[in-house]
């Protein structure tokens, strides 16, 4: 795992690409004949992922194939979190509700990537992430894959040891709070920085998957 002087340089490199960012979503809203939207910055081109395999909740693999046909928003944690995951879960989960309505074939997914793969067990991700909302997928791998999946969205991660005064085993995980939005194509086509507001969220996930299926139609 990315130790904590690397996880810093890279917050400082990550923060050095906001600015470049910033100026390919703008770019993207003068030009896009897309939705219009509140929350979710996308890029000017979506970005292609490399080859990745992670292990579900249920066992199964989520390899790239499995993230097309439908805009999903990635979040990466660990079950120990005492406050951002959570937090962000519960967001997410009040934009699930409103997704409700939607034909599951074009409805916005979430996937919960655990980071923590020492202690988060597949069964616990799984009970963890579907207490939030049960829809959310729940994902984890060994340590080289998921530096290698997080690396490729721009997303961090690093374990953080226990205080002197506490058990070896009550590490911490600091990482990126960003959410980060793949197309149907299973591509990096956005982020979500925080704080997180579930109506905008879930307005511009639901507009993006109805331009998508009008695309499809048309």
């Amino acid at each position: 795992m990315f130790n904590r002087t690397t996880f810093l340089i890279l917050l400082v490199a990550l923060a050095t690409g906001a600015g470049l960012w910033a100026a390919e979503y703008f770019h993207r809203r003068d030009t896009h004949d897309g939705p219009e939207l509140q929350t979710v910055r996308l890029l000017s081109q979506p970005r292609e992922l490399p080859a990745f395999s992670l292990q579900q909740s249920d066992r199964t693999q989520l390899v790239p194939g499995e993230l097309r046909g439908h805009w999903t928003v990635v979040f990466i944690g660990f079950t120990f979190c005492p406050d951002v995951c959570p937090t962000t879960l519960g967001a997410l989960a009040q934009s699930q509700k409103q997704w409700t309505a939607l034909p599951e074939s074009t409805r916005p997914r979430v996937l919960f990537v655990s980071v923590d793969p020492e202690r988060d067990t597949i069964e616990r991700i799984g009970e963890y992430a579907h207490a939030f909302h049960r829809d959310t997928l729940a994902a984890t791998a060994d340590l080289p894959s998921l530096e290698r999946f997080t690396r490729s969205l721009s997303l961090v991660f690093a374990k953080v040891p226990a205080g002197e005064d506490q058990p070896p085993e009550h590490y911490s995980v600091d990482h990126s709070a960003t959410l980060v939005v793949l197309d149907p194509q299973g591509r990096m086509a956005g982020v979500i920085q925080p704080p997180l507001e579930p109506g905008k969220i879930a307005a511009d996930l639901a507009a993006l998957s109805a331009s998508t299926s009008a695309h499809r139609n048309e």
